[in-house]
């Protein structure tokens, strides 16, 4: 498979390194990167692979898929410039947060094969997932593009657009979620008297290995944690505290202002 990935970013480099490390070869891969240090990283990173400063016919022709990789903001500029070169395209990645199909479509000259994704920064350790949303002129292509995210991660199709949204908030924003409370468990446990060393391992296996049993388990989440928790016990002390502060109905209120965010993003960056 030849791709054109326009941006040179960590995610961008990810998805790169996936494909080369399941075989695809380097000179099949091209990057479009207008700053030059990235350019000089990327050659340094990945040896091998066509870094252009701009979106031509060189960079783009005879790609079987076009990765749209640049931050929102600049998703208008980069479509208009990548437009004339389309029209033999098979299909149109966007990992773009928050930018529509319907309006990149339009800033495409029409363009009607896209595919949008919503991936998360576990990609760049081959662990991510990707909300993916195809557009019904992309029903015959959409594989391909699964194929370039499977590269660094798991895929899950949503029928809707609109629940990228949802996933948004839930997987695309939930690594900071994640991190938000293992650095308040190491936090705790400096402040109980652990050598800072000592509590960061603690937390960080406590996370990896929590996640591995509920992973290797056919019991739910809320089972998994009753299980830890006898009653009048260590666990359920601490359990109490954060039912008392309602940590549970805030973390969900937080994720939906998230989602809600993200809807608002989209009306944004859509506004000619």
């Amino acid at each position: 498979m030849k791709a054109t990935f326009i941006g040179g970013g960590n995610m961008a480099s990810a998805i790169i390194g996936g494909l080369a490390a399941r075989g695809t070869p380097l000179r099949d891969l091209r990057v479009v990167e207008p700053s030059q240090a990235q350019r000089e990283r990327l050659h340094e990173r990945l040896q091998g692979i066509g870094v252009h400063p701009a979106t031509s016919a060189d960079a783009v022709t005879g790609a079987d898929i076009v990765v749209l990789a640049v931050k929102p903001q600049q998703m208008r500029e980069a479509a208009r410039a990548l437009a004339p070169f389309l029209a033999d395209i098979p299909v149109v990645l966007t990992i773009a947060a928050g930018v529509r199909c319907a309006d990149l479509g339009h800033w495409l000259a029409g363009y009607s094969r896209i595919v949008r994704a919503m991936p998360n920064t576990p990609a760049l350790v081959g662990a991510g997932i990707s909300g993916v949303y195809a557009t019904p002129g992309a029903n015959g292509v959409a594989r391909t593009a699964a194929d370039v995210l499977e590269a660094c991660g798991e895929v899950v199709w949503c029928d809707d657009e609109r629940d990228l949204d949802a996933v948004t908030a839930v997987s695309g924003s939930g690594p900071a979620y994640v991190f938000y409370f293992l650095e308040a468990l190491e936090e705790a446990a400096v402040e109980l008297g652990l050598p800072a060393r000592a509590a960061r391992r603690f937390a960080y296996a406590t996370f990896a290995g929590s996640m591995h049993l509920a992973g290797a388990s056919s019991e739910t989440p809320a089972t998994l944690r009753a299980n830890v928790t006898s009653k009048g016990g260590t666990t359920a002390a601490a359990v109490d505290v954060l039912d008392a502060a309602g940590v549970r109905p805030r973390f969900i209120e937080a994720v939906k202002a998230a989602a809600a965010r993200a809807a608002a993003l989209g009306d944004e960056y859509g506004k000619d």
